[in-house]
């Protein structure tokens, strides 16, 4: 991420050629690449990928929907705007939506109504364009201040209530739970109707026990603490349990793979283990 969007010392078209040698179909892509600022780049990122036989069908950007301005979050509908036709020039079909940061001020069903409102106000716009808005239950933006307002299990699905429409569903990323200090299949089994996409990741305990991290005062920004990303299939998630429920309600769509904090070959092992799983369970 500091590579590609921050100092710009790692360019797009080599990480495409370091993505496209793993045994995928497809790279997602994030809005806050350095190089999408010019929209002219578009066609020709696209076409690189393609060239190596994969497609860009998901895109991950961060929308913040319950600042109090109403001027704010007309920017912020505008710039989701911008990031669905970022998807539909790449030839994806799944855009990201979140609902916001969470800020000390605003009360549950204040910030839901402030999200609901501007997802609303954006899908429209998305299935003119043959896209479908995902909504994550999600930690933090890298560039956030407040952690994701939805993050809890609670909040996320009276979201994911208010909103029905046959261009929005949920991307499901069961790591996430750990850092709400919840269960990921407890989540799943509450929106799992509601699924269309997927972020594939694990997470293990740099100290204590699950038991521990439940009981931690200070919120979000204590579990991630304790919690680091690590090799998929090698810490907390159970996939045999989560492929088995999506498999049960017909999932039959993107799984994105979040892994390589370690380097590549430790992403091509993830890539394989989620492979593996995959055949095993579909």
């Amino acid at each position: 991420m500091k590579e590609l969007c921050k100092d710009g010392t790692m360019r797009l078209s080599e990480w495409i050629d370091m993505a496209c040698r793993l045994d995928i179909d497809g790279l997602e892509w994030y809005a806050g690449f350095l190089e999408m600022a010019d929209e002219a780049n578009w066609p020709v990122f696209r076409k690189q990928v393609e060239d190596l036989g994969k497609v860009i069908p998901m895109m991950c950007c961060s929308p913040d929907f319950t600042h109090p301005d109403p001027a704010f979050r007309a920017q912020e509908i505008a710039k989701q705007k911008r990031w669905i036709d970022m998807t539909h020039a790449l030839g994806g079909s799944y855009c990201r939506v979140l609902s916001g940061q969470r800020r000390p001020e605003l009360t549950p069903d204040e910030g839901v109504a402030l999200a609901a409102e501007c997802i609303e106000a954006c899908l429209p716009y998305a299935q003119e364009r043959g896209i479908t808005l995902i909504l994550e239950n999600h930690y933090k933006d890298d560039f956030w201040e407040y952690p994701e307002f939805a993050q809890k299990a609670d909040v996320f699905c009276q979201l994911v209530d208010r909103i029905h429409h046959p261009n929005f569903g949920v991307n499901y990323d069961p790591s996430n739970t750990y850092l709400a200090g919840e269960d990921p299949l407890d989540l799943l089994y509450r929106v799992s109707d509601r699924v269309v996409t997927m972020h594939a990741s694990d997470r293990y305990l740099l100290e204590g026990t699950i038991e521990d991290l439940r009981r931690e005062e200070g919120g979000a920004a204590g579990y991630a603490k304790r919690l680091s990303h690590g090799e998929i299939g090698k810490g907390l998630n159970d996939y045999d349990a989560i492929f088995s429920e999506l498999k049960r309600v017909g999932f039959d769509s993107w799984i994105s793979i979040e892994d390589g904090v370690e380097g590549m070959a430790q992403l091509e092992r993830s890539v394989n283990f989620v492979r593996r799983k995959i055949a095993e369970h579909f």
